[in-house]
């Protein structure tokens, strides 16, 4: 059986009408897609529905979001901290996945320089990862991913710019309950703590944020 989708991406502070008339999608996918639409956010962060890579999965959604540390509504490249989350559809990568949904996930933040070179970090920040998908009690397999530190000193004309230092983590995994709204608050919640933010501090839903977005344009 197979379902329509319309939704909307709100791009460079413009809502853009996406509607797929054109394109008979399975209904699995319109299904996962309208539970992700449901989750829960942090406060802190500014999401929207964005454009999907193509040519990675016959169907995808995608969500980029960027941290606000003001209260105020953040660019998808905030300097504070983005991510990007992304729910791959194809049945045909069943066997290899473990399911035909994937999670790949996106986050990245700039840190303090003692705390870039903390030789855990990288650890840390991936069990804030595994922490929130496990604490929604989601279940998942073969996840995997990586968590890379920069440090960066400028030279010539940029020396006077002070070292700085960055934390990435790529990660992906497979879902096994359809759930999807809980990996979302996980990434939510990744992406906070990457930033800097504590634990939990506010949630709010995409479909009101999305409410939000729209009435402002």
């Amino acid at each position: 059986m197979a379902a329509w989708l319309e939704h909307k991406l709100s791009r460079a502070g413009h809502t853009v009408f996406v509607t797929t008339t054109h394109q008979l999608l399975p209904t699995a996918f319109v299904a996962a897609s309208e539970r992700i639409r449901t989750a829960k956010i942090r406060s802190e962060l500014s999401v929207q529905e964005i454009a999907a890579p193509e040519q990675i999965a016959p169907h995808a959604i995608a969500l980029g979001a960027g941290v606000s540390l003001t209260g105020e509504e953040a660019s998808l490249d905030s300097v504070h901290g983005a991510g990007r989350l992304i729910l791959l559809h194809d049945p045909k990568m069943a066997a290899e996945w473990g399911n035909e949904f994937r999670f790949v996930c996106y986050a990245q933040a700039p840190l303090e320089i003692e705390i870039g070179t903390d030789p855990f970090i990288a650890d840390v920040a991936w069990s804030w990862l595994t922490d929130a998908l496990d604490d929604r009690g989601v279940k998942y397999t073969a996840i995997a991913g990586t968590a890379t530190k920069t440090i960066s000193t400028g030279y010539g004309q940029l020396s006077h710019q002070p070292d700085g230092a960055q934390l990435q983590l790529r990660a992906s995994w497979t879902p096994l309950e359809t759930d999807y709204e809980n990996h979302v608050e996980a990434w939510s919640e990744l992406l906070c703590l990457i930033a800097g933010l504590p634990h939990d501090e506010g949630l709010t839903s995409l479909d009101a944020h999305r409410h939000k977005q729209q009435t402002q344009h």
